[in-house]
């Protein structure tokens, strides 16, 4: 039980930021400046570290934690406080979740409106939805963004996004990263930079295919003539590979084809099956 004039409560943040200390810190802060005038203070912390507020907080493994206690008498908090409501709800959570904290009684106080949210006011229900809509639209923006600024990075500064480098290409050290923190802390930039030997391997598969060769024959063709432009394997050191490997080179995968209905059926030239015998011929000639 508390004590006379005081509440107790329970904080929840959230947050997917690397300082993910700071974040709960001005959220702790925040919600601590709403209770206290109110005589109110923190007594149970939950805080959910690297997880999206896309998230339903059902599926946040803190969040699930505070909905569960909400039912257990003894949880041992009497009201619960949120630091941004943002950080807490997105899209339309929050009209999904508040019926858990009205159903047992556990007011929720948000920064936002100045105290708990009164179940029967309708501005208050308004003001929740408007702050799970800018929520979503704030990580839809940050989305969009950062997929845009990486493809315009990569079109005009040639800078290599991470993966394994398309087959054609290899790494080369461009210097410092740009972001002097990251530079501080040893960071290099790499770009893409044209492979020759295996750009010339490239630059045969896509004349081949273009004269009607099926990606079985263009893997024999190449296998034939002991290419040296091998394709590099993923994972541990695998030696040379001692053939190309049909419909897993890398063309087959990770390069753009012609948009021709011979195209798309990828090896419908090259390959004949027999129903009678259940066996496939391969065709090293064009048709």
């Amino acid at each position: 039980m508390s004590a006379a004039g005081v509440i107790q409560f329970a904080f929840y943040g959230r947050t997917t930021s690397p300082d993910w200390l700071s974040s709960r810190a001005w959220q702790y802060a925040r919600g601590r400046s709403l209770i206290e005038p109110h005589g109110g203070v923190i007594v149970a912390e939950f805080f959910d570290i690297d997880k999206s507020r896309s998230i339903p907080p059902q599926r946040r493994p803190e969040a699930a934690r505070l909905l569960a206690a909400l039912a257990d008498p003894n949880r041992g908090f009497e009201a619960v406080v949120v630091g941004e409501p943002q950080r807490a709800f997105y899209g339309n959570q929050f009209g999904n979740t508040f019926p858990l904290f009205e159903h047992f009684g556990v007011p929720l106080w948000v920064p936002e409106v100045g105290g708990p949210i009164d179940p029967a006011n309708e501005a208050h229900d308004m003001i929740m939805s408007t702050f799970g809509s800018l929520s979503k639209g704030e990580r839809n923006r940050i989305k969009i963004r950062v997929r845009a600024a990486m493809a315009a990075q990569a079109q005009t500064e040639g800078r290599y996004l991470g993966g394994r480098p398309p087959y054609g290409y290899l790494l080369i050290d461009a210097g410092p990263h740009p972001n002097p923190a990251k530079a501080a802390d040893g960071k290099r930039l790499y770009v893409l930079a044209r492979d020759e030997p295996a750009a010339v391997v490239v630059e045969r598969i896509f004349a081949e295919f273009l004269a009607g060769y099926g990606i079985f024959a263009i893997a024999e063709r190449l296998t034939a003539t002991a290419s040296s432009a091998r394709p590099r394997m993923t994972g541990p050191a695998t030696g040379t590979a001692a053939a190309w490997p049909g419909p897993r080179a890398p063309f087959a995968r990770s390069w753009p084809t012609p948009a021709t209905p011979a195209a798309r059926s990828g090896t419908a030239s090259a390959r004949t099956r027999s129903c009678s015998t259940c066996t496939t011929s391969r065709s090293g000639t064009p048709p």
